[in-house]
């Protein structure tokens, strides 16, 4: 049974020091792989804390970003309440204040095993999976543009061309707004546009790691699909990594994206195994 002092509330900014020390300290932690830390998503709800004695005990955070999807940011459980209890608590708090604001679709990757039985209790069903891919081969790649494209770097004022890029290439679930666009930019290592007539048409963008580079998003306009676009802004990711001696490439798709798989096989990716679902819930 849950304690009478505990209670749940919004989280507020002097909740941050409690906040960073349950996830610092918890066993038992989920963070969405995202470009803002969690704690900078306070002030922007969906964020419940829940509280015993002045203590926070568990958090859950899922505001919306793009405004139509609310990924599960944040829970965090210190195990002074059942995992169950404290998930049930916060997650009713949340689906009634995304429910208020006219529903949402909300979305959680699962990295860990202890999250699927609370996700499929709650009603979330398994959508597809996440599928990681590396690439390590040090032989030159080729790039080969269609007639009247270039690919240069990316720029700070190419971001709402490359966020309406985004917008048309993938479904609501996936896209990146503006807003989490304007954060990931300064977090590139890499960064590049494909453009025709000095319009944006595709773009990837790619991140540092300890064993090389990460192509964090790749995108393309769905006209321009299947007409060598994309290849070309991969291969010219790994002819400039190989340049900083990173060659070591890692990128994540959509187990059902049967193209961007191909794609990336076609040009010396390949899968690592891992595999990580996603489950997803429409709240009405």
């Amino acid at each position: 049974m849950v304690d009478v002092d505990v209670r749940v509330r919004p989280a507020v900014l002097t909740d941050q020091r409690q906040i960073a020390n349950l996830m610092h300290f918890s066993p038992t932690i989920h963070r969405h792989l995202d470009w803002r830390y969690p704690l900078d998503w306070i002030g922007s709800p969906p964020f419940f804390v829940l509280e015993s004695q002045g203590q926070i005990i568990s958090a859950l955070a899922c505001p919306p970003d793009p405004p139509s999807v609310a990924w599960v940011r944040l829970f965090v459980n210190s195990g002074k309440v059942s995992l169950d209890e404290s998930w049930q608590m916060l997650w009713m708090a949340a689906r009634l204040e995304l429910a208020h604001r006219n529903g949402f679709s909300v979305a959680a990757i699962v990295l860990q095993d202890w999250y699927h039985r609370l996700l499929i209790n709650s009603g979330f069903f398994s959508r597809q999976s996440i599928v990681m891919l590396e690439h390590d081969e040090q032989a030159p790649v080729d790039i080969s543009l269609p007639a009247g494209f270039s690919i240069r770097g990316m720029l700070q004022y190419d971001l709402p061309a490359v966020a309406k890029v985004d917008a048309a290439a993938f479904e609501p679930l996936w896209q990146n707004s503006l807003s989490s666009l304007e954060l990931a930019y300064p977090q590139a290592v890499l960064a590049t546009v494909a453009q025709a007539d000095g319009q944006v048409l595709g773009y990837q963008l790619s991140t540092r790691n300890p064993l090389g580079a990460h192509l964090a998003r790749l995108a393309v306009r769905p006209e321009l699909q299947g007409r060598g676009v994309g290849r070309a802004l991969v291969a010219d990711l790994i002819q400039q990594a190989q340049r900083h001696a990173m060659y070591h490439l890692t990128v994540n798709t959509q187990s059902d994206n049967s193209a961007s798989l191909a794609l990336y096989k076609n040009i010396g990716f390949r899968e690592t195994g891992e595999r990580y679902p996603v489950y997803q819930l429409q709240v009405p």
